[in-house]
Order: C-alpha cells, then structure tokens, then sequence
C-alpha cells in the first residue's frame, strides 16, 4: 500500500508544483497512514478511503502553500491536523501551533507529533475562548466556524499584520457580507486539488 500512496503524493505535489523533499514525502504518507489507522477507533474524519484521504485532506492542506508568509501559524479547531500537521511538514521552518477542543483529536495530534518527529509543532487541548495564546503571523482554520466567528474567535490572538487564511467549499458570499471590524477581505483564492473535483476556496483576510 506504501508504493502506489506515496506515488500519489508525489504526483499531488508535482500538480502543484511543490518541490518536497524525500523525508517530507515519507512524512505525508506517514501521518495519512496513521490518520487511517487511528480513524477506524476515534472516528476523525468521515473520510474513510486512505486514497481519498490523500486529496480531501493531504493535497487540500497543501494548497495552502503559496500564501503563507511569516514565522508563526495557528490551526483553530485543527481536528485531525488539517490543515495544520501538512503544512508543519512542508514548511519546518514555520512554528506551528494546532488548537483543538476535543481530547480525542489531540492525543492523535501529539501522537502524530511524536512519531514523524514534528519539532516546530505544538499542539494545545482547549476551547479558543479560553486558550492562553500568543499572538500569530497566521491563523488557519478548515471546516470551522463561519468566518465572522473566527474573526471574533481569534482576533486577541492576532497582531497588526496578521493575515486569517480561512478554507472554504463552495464561494462563501453569504458569510463574506457578515465580514466586519479589524479584518478586511483582501481575495478569495480559488484553490484547485489534485485528484477532487468539488469546490475549494480561501479566503485570506488582513487587519486594517
């Protein structure tokens, strides 16, 4: 199963012109063999084809890419890593901080941490509300909350020149007409996924 997975890995990143380097690819197909694994117990995603997983939830995350910029990066509701633990190992230069409620999800983020040796990783079992954070050059989110409510969420987390870069489905126009306060729409990227045909935006906001 090992050969075939990272040969669509390695195709996935060749479709978006990701230059990785062995190690990284042998990470990627690590963390989706022990997201297959660990789902079958703790239910983390409704993903359950390993293949799927590779571009719902790999090459998803990795499309993300070419907007960051700066040296810290917070993934809210980050669940099973997404899109947090794929960028960690294509940018290990960038402190990744993955911020999840649910125990379950975060005893699978540090066993995740752990075993592909994330050292520019840390992952934080609490409610956003509460979370005692610094602040970030980045906040990711995926399949979390409406846009307004990230804004709110994490706003005292977030500095003059941090940028929200928030993945959607479908063109969110509803949700884009409720954008107010601090953060201004700066684009809505479409975001085309290697090997998934469905609808893939993300919405990059900026304080001003």
């Amino acid at each position: 199963m090992g050969a075939p997975l990272l040969q669509q890995i390695q195709q996935g990143c060749d479709d978006l012109a990701l230059t990785l380097s062995e190690k990284q690819r042998q990470q990627l197909l690590s963390y989706v063999t022990l997201l297959a694994k660990w789902n079958k117990v703790y239910n983390l995603t409704s993903v359950r084809d390993i293949d799927v997983m590779v571009s719902r939830h790999l090459l998803d995350s990795l499309t993300v890419l070419p907007f960051l910029a700066g040296h810290s990066l917070l993934d809210v509701g980050s669940g099973a890593g997404l899109p947090g633990i794929p960028i960690a190992i294509a940018r290990p230069d960038l402190a990744v901080t993955l911020l999840d409620s649910n125990s379950k999800k975060t005893r699978f983020l540090q066993q995740a941490k752990a075993e592909l040796a994330l050292d520019n990783v840390t992952v934080i079992h609490e409610r956003i509300e509460q979370a005692k954070l610094p602040v970030f050059d980045l906040v990711t989110a995926r399949a979390f909350s409406t846009i307004a409510d990230i804004i709110d969420l994490t706003e005292r987390h977030c500095h003059d020149a941090s940028r929200l870069l928030l993945m959607k489905g479908v063109y969110p126009e509803d949700e884009l007409m409720r954008v107010e306060g601090n953060f201004k729409l700066e684009s809505v990227h479409v975001l085309e996924v290697p090997g998934y045909e469905g609808q893939r935006h993300l919405v990059e906001l900026v304080r001003g």
